[in-house]
């Protein structure tokens, strides 16, 4: 198995949408944190948000997100 059969696998489990939800919640308050990094920090603060949108990218949190709707919405 390849990393896309892996996450096609995962994708079917609404524990793994909820993980992925966690990771989205995490960049967006990574975003806010950016607003308020001085200049020293503005580059590992950026550095976590191209992180979190690879990993959301990877796993195509929007198809994600509209196919498990109901168990991310509780």
């Amino acid at each position: 198995m390849n990393i896309e059969d892996d996450i096609k696998a995962l994708s079917n489990h609404e524990t793994f949408a909820r993980f992925i939800h966690v990771i989205h919640s995490l960049r967006e308050e990574t975003i806010a944190e950016l607003h308020n990094a001085d200049f020293d920090k503005l580059q590992q603060v950026s550095g976590r948000i191209i992180t979190y949108d690879q990993v959301l990218q990877m796993v195509d949190w929007e198809k994600l997100k509209l196919r498990h709707r109901e168990s991310l919405n509780k």
